[in-house]
């Protein structure tokens, strides 16, 4: 099998998360320290970290830079995680990068006398394949928090906070202003941080954390401004300017209220970069925005019916999701499609989003942690919906919404987990990559924890 050393690293799932950087660090010092040769754009937060480091990516792309992204999880393919000038690596180069990461790994088991996470042995891996393919430049997500994450390990040359909600709480706690500090941990002296949309609480902490250590701290709506002019299901057209530039209207592909608040964060973020000294023409920020690629985040998929396909799983998402479809004056009977992980407030998601629901399709989702079909079917009943119906795959599920909705004049809506959106999107043709083989919903249960 092409990933067989993957799948070997992949064995270090069992032992969860284990949030601390020393064993990250001992690792990489193995490997000569790749995350030294490269200049990141660093990104925490709980929702909308991954379009932030899309619009990124491909804004840097298309100012001619080569370009790293390092994102998690992934929808359907684990190559996803790892992209180099906007596409996916091969498994041939993803399974070289592991062979030199697993050794590594071992010896600083051995050494230290506990385990590695996958996520660490992950982001090794992502380093690995950045300085193979010659990659100077990376826009990396954090994985669970910040300030103890793998990724943690980079000086980078802007660190960037995307909204930050409830949500992991076992691990980084029980209140917005205590998850926001540790997503505060990823700021660095000296290097501008900035801030995205979010709660008061949350960002009084991450400016203090910043000014603790001499951090210029930039609110991202101080530094970008955004004004929609026509929005829809397809995308939306925006009007943008900055303090250095204000660009022609752009044709935005990603739809929804939350879409626009990320795309201020990453223009402010990108900004911070050109004043670092990498130069960004207004033609590569309209090229950039217009082309960004993020699937499965509120993403139309079909027009007669309407199917959109979301990866929202926690309730802050979900208000966003409903926010979107508020902001594309969106009022259609929802058929919705829902499956979740086990670990997640799935009555908390389905309570946001109820009052639009007029049918809906349990499922179970490609992950061990999944609910079963009919469980997912009762949380939708527990939040009031009806009717419910448990269905006995997605495909079948979709070919039911589909059908209501085409006889309602309604939408389809498929939400609840990434996974879920992955599977969606492969049974209606619209995954923008190669697809893997035959049995990748096997592949997802092995190399990802449930999302």
């Amino acid at each position: 099998m092409a990933l067989e050393t993957l799948q070997a690293l992949s064995e270090r799932n069992r032992f969860g998360i284990k949030p601390g950087l020393e064993t990250i660090r001992a690792v990489l010092a193995k490997l000569g320290n790749p995350e030294t040769k490269i200049a990141a754009i660093h990104i925490a937060g709980t929702d909308g970290k991954g379009a932030v480091a899309a619009i990124c990516s491909s804004v840097l792309r298309a100012a001619g830079y080569h370009v790293g992204l390092y994102i998690s999880p992934h929808l359907v393919n684990v190559n996803e995680r790892f992209q180099v000038d906007g596409m996916p690596v091969s498994d041939a180069e993803l399974e070289a990068a592991a062979q030199r990461v697993l050794p590594a790994v071992e010896s600083v088991e051995r050494e230290i006398g506990r385990p590695a996470t996958f996520f660490e042995a992950l982001t090794a891996v992502a380093f690995t394949l950045f300085r193979d393919a010659g990659v100077k430049l990376a826009v990396v997500e954090t994985g669970l928090g910040g300030r103890l994450d793998a990724t943690n390990v980079v000086t980078p040359l802007v660190s960037v906070i995307t909204r930050v909600g409830l949500d992991h709480c076992d691990w980084l706690g029980n209140t917005v202003a205590e998850i926001a500090g540790e997503k505060a941990g990823i700021v660095k002296s000296g290097r501008p941080v900035v801030c995205g949309a979010m709660p008061d609480e949350a960002r009084a902490v991450i400016a203090a954390a910043a000014s603790r250590i001499g951090a210029p701290f930039v609110a991202a709506e101080d530094a970008a401004g955004v004004r929609v002019t026509k929005s829809g299901l397809d995308g939306q057209r925006l009007s943008v300017s900055t303090q250095n530039r204000t660009l022609p209207p752009v044709r935005f592909p990603l739809a929804g209220a939350f879409q626009t608040e990320n795309a201020v964060t990453a223009i402010a973020a990108l900004e911070c970069v050109a004043e670092a000294g990498l130069p960004l023409t207004d033609e590569a920020f309209v090229s950039g925005l217009q082309n960004v690629c993020w699937p499965g985040r509120f993403q139309l998929v079909c027009k007669e019916p309407p199917v959109l396909v979301d990866g929202a799983h926690n309730p802050c998402a979900a208000e966003a999701l409903r926010g979107a479809l508020k902001s594309c004056r969106e009022k259609r009977p929802v058929a919705l499609v829902a499956g979740f992980c086990g670990d997640k407030d799935a009555l908390g998601v389905l309570q946001v989003l109820s009052p639009s629901v007029k049918a809906a399709w349990g499922v179970a989702i490609a992950n061990p942690r999944s609910l079963t079909a009919a469980r997912a079917a009762g949380v939708m009943r527990m939040a009031g919906v009806d009717p419910v119906q448990s269905a006995p795959s997605v495909p079948a599920a979709l070919d039911a919404a589909k059908e209501w909705a085409a006889a309602h004049g309604g939408i389809v809506l498929v939400c609840g987990s990434l996974f879920l959106a992955g599977e969606a999107l492969t049974a209606l043709d619209a995954y923008p990559w190669p697809l893997p083989k035959a049995g990748w919903q096997r592949e997802n249960e092995r190399l990802a924890p449930g999302v």
